[in-house]
């Protein structure tokens, strides 16, 4: 059975902490629907308003952006998605990539070093990869030991594409 609520004050803390790895969230209204995980979606005001008015209980609703779920060693963590840092104003832990770079990394592939244009690094191994207009294109690992292979593909958003039927 699935149950929807806003989240509880310790989740907020693991989506913002994970925001700040990368700069300032932006929103501060959220809500999760619990099953085997606990998926977190970004709703306004007016869209809760609605959903607590409805006679037949949704099991989605306003943008999914990710999902906590306890880790091997029992530990509760935000896992985000690309659309969560739509509201994330990014200011660290981050690359921009050339227009060939970045349609390269929406296919699935890796990208060289000069492929990208900018890049901030501090801390985390993991990147938002950003075309030149600052539109989230995925995650990536960076790999400052090689040339060719400089920002992994860990996600992006033609993976809803790809996938196998």
């Amino acid at each position: 059975m699935l149950r929807y609520r806003r989240v509880s004050s310790w989740e907020f803390d693991l989506i913002m902490r994970e925001a700040e790895k990368y700069g300032e969230l932006r929103h501060n209204f959220f809500a999760v629907v619990e099953g085997k995980f606990r998926d977190v979606y970004a709703v306004n005001e007016r869209v809760w308003r609605d959903i607590e008015n409805l006679k037949l209980k949704p099991y989605a609703f306003g943008s999914f952006v990710g999902t906590i779920k306890v880790d091997k060693n029992l530990v509760e963590k935000f896992y985000p998605n690309v659309e969560f840092f739509y509201f994330v104003d990014v200011r660290k832990n981050y690359a921009v990539l050339t227009p060939k770079a970045g349609f390269l990394f929406t296919t699935g592939k890796d990208v060289p070093r000069n492929g990208v244009r900018r890049y901030s690094w501090q801390g985390t191994k993991k990147l938002v990869i950003l075309d030149e207009n600052g539109i989230p294109l995925g995650m990536g690992r960076i790999n400052p030991g090689s040339r060719k292979k400089f920002i992994l593909n860990v996600t992006d958003v033609g993976e809803f594409l790809r996938r196998r039927r």
